[in-house]
Parts: structure tokens; C-alpha cells; sequence
């Protein structure tokens, strides 16, 4: 009981200094929603850290968590493959699949690809509010290359290098982003720090012959061409960059109980700084239950609650199969649910 006491003193410390962080940071910020492209970058693709509240930044253990902090890569102990399906919101598809490969005592190599697909959307005009008999898809792609290791016994960075890419209708973008993260193991199997940098990359923009136009330079002025061919330009955006730093804490109850208490702040480059916390109890060593609160403090969020479970089981000493679920509360964009596979070997 007193150990526990003295876990529970330490976290507190720990959310006090980050929930100060962010309330002092949102109190000078402006919020620039809607300024990002890439915004298929920011749907979190484990269902398990997704049921902790997004509060990614200092958990590893698994594949997915490279995608809250790449460091994590590092800590695997063993070779790792998952793949998620999320119905997310408005019926929009969302997989995503990541294979970890363990390479001896120099680190883990990583691919992940990331897929998005809206289904068909009817294309409506002014002049034809119903319709104009017209379809159109929007699918959004990336593919990563990642790499994490071992610095000391303790401490662990990683990278992961993203080519990206939308398409919407005839026009689509492409650019490169970075994830950078460390991650520092302040007691052997306890406190837990990290912190990364996700979708850091230069700008981009739209180009596709649904910005070509017939131009005409004096709408006023008749016999002139009326219809001369011209492109409309886009603006150039920004990766929806995000800096996170949390910090963890496991608590042994006994041999098969066990607690995992997480936290972390967000500073995007596109909206408000928040606060995600989360918690995961397993026990047996097979069964887990989680549940969470994302963007706390955020200024307009929409929903917040998250809850999952989870279960594993070990073939042979060699193989083990993981199965994650996830409900998200979005509000009045209603439910997203995850699942979530994954195979270490």
C-alpha cells in the first residue's frame, strides 16, 4: 500500500507540471484549425493507446506506439506486426498496418503504410444542389520508413520518414514528413519520460486539372476569346505537426496483477495545446481493460471519453497474438470504434 501511495504522489506531481504546461502555453496560443494539410496524419491507429486517451508519448511495448513516439521502436524486445481497421467518423475507411523488425542489438527497423478512403460522394453545384449525376473518392496514402535503437540501457530514440499523399477527385499532393522522438527510462521498469515530434516537413499544395479554368481578362469587352485556358494556384500548406511529451508509470500489484498509469500534453501546430491521460489494468498477464480522456483543456473539443479491452495469448515461447479494441466519444460526430491485431515473434 505504501508503494502504491508513492507511485500515485509521483504521477500527481507529474500531471500537475504537465497540465500547468498547457494551460499556461494555451493562455498566449492562437489556434490556426483548418490551416494543415495531411489531416488523415492525425487519426491515432492503436486501438490500445487510443482506449489510454491518445496518451502515447512515453509507451512502447508494441509496433503502433512508434506512430506517438518512434523511439519506442528501440524498446521492442522482440519482432512485431499489427494492423488496425478503424470505422471512423462519416462511414470513412482507415487502415493501417506496421511491421516491426527486430535487428539483433543495433535496433528495429520499421514500414508502416496508412490508408484513408471516403467511399463515393456525390458531386453537388449551386446549380444543382441534388446532384449532377457525378461521383468522386477521397483517398489519402503514406508509407514510413522507421528505425529506433537503444542509446544506453535506459534512454532510446528513433525516426521514422514518411512519403505522403491526397487525392481528391482530379487533384491530389504529395510531400515528405519526419517523426523524431527519445524516450528515458528514469527507474528500471518504472517512470517512463518521452517525447517526440510528428508530420515535421516542409509545404505543400494541390495541383490537378480540376484547377483548370477558361479565363476571360474583360468580362466586359465583347469579340475578345472568352475562354482562355488558365490554372488556378493553391496555396502552399503545412504538415499537421505535433510535439507531445508524457510520462508513464507501471504499478505491480502482484505476479498477475498489473496497472499502467499515462500522460501527456500536445502542442499542434493547428489548434490549442491539451492534455491526454489514460489508464490500463492487466490481469493473468492476458486480459486488459483501458479507458481514457483526450484533449482535456481544449478549448471547442468535441468528446473526449475512451474506453477498450484487450487480450493476449502466447502460442509458444516464440509466437504471441494480440487482439485491441477501442471506443472513442467524438461528440457530436458521434463514435469511432478500432481494432486492432498484432503478432510478436
Amino acid at each position: 500500500m505504501k508503494n502504491i501511495k508513492t507511485y500515485m504522489k509521483k504521477l500527481k506531481y507529474i500531471l500537475i507540471l504537465i497540465t500547468v504546461f498547457c494551460c499556461s502555453v494555451n493562455t498566449f496560443s492562437q489556434s490556426k484549425t483548418g490551416t494543415t494539410i495531411g489531416q488523415f496524419l492525425k487519426i491515432e491507429p492503436s486501438a490500445r493507446i487510443s482506449a489510454l486517451g491518445n496518451a502515447g508519448a512515453a509507451l512502447y511495448g508494441d509496433a503502433t506506439a512508434a506512430y506517438f513516439n518512434p523511439a519506442s521502436l528501440g524498446r521492442l524486445q522482440n519482432s512485431d506486426i499489427e494492423f488496425t481497421h478503424n470505422n471512423w467518423l462519416a462511414d470513412i475507411n482507415y487502415n493501417y498496418a506496421i511491421a516491426a523488425i527486430k535487428i539483433g542489438e543495433i535496433g528495429t527497423a520499421s514500414l508502416q503504410v496508412t490508408s484513408l478512403n471516403s467511399g463515393e460522394i456525390d458531386v453537388r453545384t449551386v446549380d444543382q444542389p441534388l446532384g449532377t449525376g457525378e461521383r468522386y473518392t477521397v483517398n489519402d496514402f503514406a508509407i514510413g520508413l522507421g528505425y529506433g535503437m537503444m542509446l544506453t540501457d535506459r534512454v532510446s530514440v528513433g525516426v521514422v520518414v514518411n512519403y505522403i499523399q491526397e487525392s481528391i477527385w482530379h487533384s491530389s499532393l504529395s510531400a515528405f514528413g519526419l517523426d523524431l522522438g527519445v524516450q528515458y527510462e528514469v527507474e528500471k521498469d518504472g517512470l517512463a519520460l518521452g517525447a517526440s515530434v510528428s508530420n515535421f516537413g516542409p509545404r505543400s499544395g494541390y495541383s490537378g486539372r480540376d484547377l483548370y479554368v477558361n479565363y476571360d481578362f474583360n468580362s466586359s469587352k465583347y469579340g475578345d476569346n472568352d475562354h482562355i485556358p488558365a490554372e488556378l494556384r493553391t496555396d502552399n500548406y503545412s504538415l499537421p505537426t505535433v510535439f507531445r511529451v508524457g510520462a508513464s508509470y507501471p504499478i505491480k500489484i502482484n505476479d498477475l496483477n498489473k496497472v499502467i498509469v499515462s500522460m501527456e500534453a500536445m502542442h499542434p501546430n493547428d489548434n490549442y495545446e491539451s492534455v491526454n491521460v489514460g489508464a490500463e489494468w492487466t490481469f493473468f498477464n492476458t486480459f486488459s481493460i483501458r479507458g481514457g480522456y483526450r484533449d482535456l483543456f481544449l478549448k471547442d473539443s468535441e468528446g473526449g471519453l475512451m474506453l477498450g479491452a484487450g487480450a493476449r495469448v502466447d502460442v509458444n515461447s516464440s509466437y504471441t497474438i494480440r487482439f485491441d479494441y477501442s471506443w472513442g466519444d467524438y461528440g457530436r460526430l458521434e463514435q469511432a470504434h478500432r481494432f486492432t491485431l498484432g503478432v510478436g515473434f
